[in-house]
Parts: structure tokens; sequence; C-alpha cells
């Protein structure tokens, strides 16, 4: 289990990282979300021990992060890591071994890796001439070959389309499955709702909400409702407790004050009996961040 306990990082005056503290469990999968210049970096650089925490604990199973080896942890950065000049198969290899593993050891599973990310090319293929998706997938694969205990995955979905989006959940749900204990960041609101256990937000350095994702939603009430019924926009916003209503599709988001707001609507309009949808929920985690932020 990771433990993160008071994290604190200081550049002369400015505070990047103010008393974060969480926690991640073998087979738990943790977005650490917020603007850019969140501290969420500055949080990983340290976890990695790049940078030296002023203040706060680090560890790994009670014993500190810092002394975790090499085979344990994955790390794939924002930035391409890559060497353009090397193959895909050299590539991969070769951090294959920083991570302890032997050359015999990667090429036994490597075509499993290639065709489950569906990397387009030939191992024997220039990393350079690879699209800018694939050289994701090969990073990717670069950090998760040796399957880690504990992996840091910051911005993996940067440049991946949804198709491959979607290939890359899958992964990472495989080692999450597999026991790993999995920390990443991503822009996406989307991607953290769909695969998150636990969420960490950092504004302005400080953590601004952390919990598991559904306690964190339902914290604001379920106070979006989408509807599809014979009421038309000036009347849905004539109901007390409803504060917009905007066209979305066939139907109308209609965003309430409360959550009892809901019935009223659903009462009128129901009269006639059957309608096409129905749905209320707590607002979604693209919502939320935006509160929070302009908060």
């Amino acid at each position: 289990m990771l433990t993160v306990t008071g994290l604190t990082k200081r550049f002369g005056s400015a505070t990047a990282v103010h008393d974060v503290s969480f926690t991640i469990q073998p087979g738990e999968i943790l977005g650490l979300i917020g603007q850019n210049g969140a501290g969420k970096t500055t949080t990983f650089r340290m976890l990695l021990n790049l940078l030296q925490a002023d203040h706060g604990n680090m560890t790994w199973n009670d014993q500190p992060l810092s002394l975790l080896s090499r085979e344990t942890i994955g790390y794939l950065p924002e930035e391409r890591g890559l060497y353009p000049k090397m193959t895909v198969v050299d590539q991969i290899c070769f951090f294959g071994e920083l991570h302890g593993m032997k050359r015999a050891a990667v090429m036994a599973v490597l075509d499993q890796w290639l065709d489950q990310f569906q990397v387009k090319g030939k191992p024997t293929d220039l990393v350079k001439d690879l699209s800018k998706g694939n050289q994701q997938k090969v990073q990717l694969i670069a950090a998760m070959i040796h399957n880690p205990q504990f992996i840091i995955l910051d911005e993996p979905f940067s440049g991946l389309d949804p198709v491959n989006a979607g290939l890359l959940e899958a992964g990472i749900r495989r080692l999450r499955d597999a026991g790993s204990a999995i920390i990443y960041s991503s822009h996406d609101m989307g991607n953290v709702e769909a695969i998150s256990d636990k969420l960490v937000m950092l504004k302005n350095g400080e953590v601004a909400l952390s919990g598991a994702l559904n306690d964190i939603r339902d914290q604001f009430g379920q106070t979006r409702l989408y509807i599809q019924s014979p009421l038309t926009q000036e009347q849905l916003l004539s109901f007390p407790g409803v504060v917009g209503v905007a066209q979305r599709s066939r139907g109308f988001l209609v965003k309430l004050a409360e959550p009892q707001a809901g019935h009223d609507i659903f009462t009128a309009a129901t009269q006639q009996g059957y309608i096409p949808e129905f749905s209320q929920q707590a607002p979604s985690l693209d919502e939320i961040f935006r509160m929070k932020v302009e908060a």
C-alpha cells in the first residue's frame, strides 16, 4: 500500500504542493486531477524521488518509498521519453532490462503486449517512423511490461484517439486486476470517471477533493436531470428549484438547486403516461471539476 502524508514542496517563496495526503491500496486506481500548475507533476516527481519533499512522508508497505526497487515501480512521463532511432523491440527490451528483466523474458511476452495495444508496425521498425499514437503505446508498454506493483502514469491518454484510449483503459484495468496500485493524471474527466476507484483533486497545490469517486459525486446531490417529455424549455424553467435548462439532443439537461425539485418535474412530465427518458443524477466529474476550479 502507498501512503502519502502531509506532502509539501516549496520552490523559493512559492509553494507548489502543500499538505497533500492520500493512500492507494493494491488493486486500486487513483486519478490525480487539477488545472495546469496545480501540483500534479511535482507530486509525481516526489513520489519518484526525483524531487525531495520539504515535509511529509511517503511509504510503501510501511517502508520509505525511496527504497522501492526499480523492479517494483513503473513510470510513464507526460513528455515522450523514447529513443527515436531505436527499433521498437530494442526500445522495449532496453526499458525492461532497466527494470530487472532479462531480454529473453521481454521477448517472450513482447508480441502479446504489442497485440494487446494494437501497435501498428513491426517490432523492427524505428520508433521515429511510428505515429504519435503508436509511440505513446510503445512508451506505455515499456512502463508496464515488467508488471510493476506500483505504477505512475502522467497523462497516459495524451495523443490517443477514442479507440486507442479504450485499449489503454483496458490495459490499466488488467494491471489493477493483477494487484498493481496505480496513480495517473488526465485532463479528460471522462477517462478519469471511467476507470478511477478514488480521486484526488489538487487546486493551487492543495487537496480540494479526495475520496471514492461515487462518494465525491454524491456530495453534490442528484442535481442534474436529463428529460425527454412533452414539457417545453419554458415550462421546465418555471418549476421551483430549477436554475437552468439547456437543449441536449432530443431532450433537456436541467440543473436543479435541490434534488427534491425533480419529483415535481417527474409528476408533471408523466401526467399523460410514458416518457422516453427521465434520468436524475449527481453532476458529472467534469462539472464538479469546473465548479471547484471556479470557486
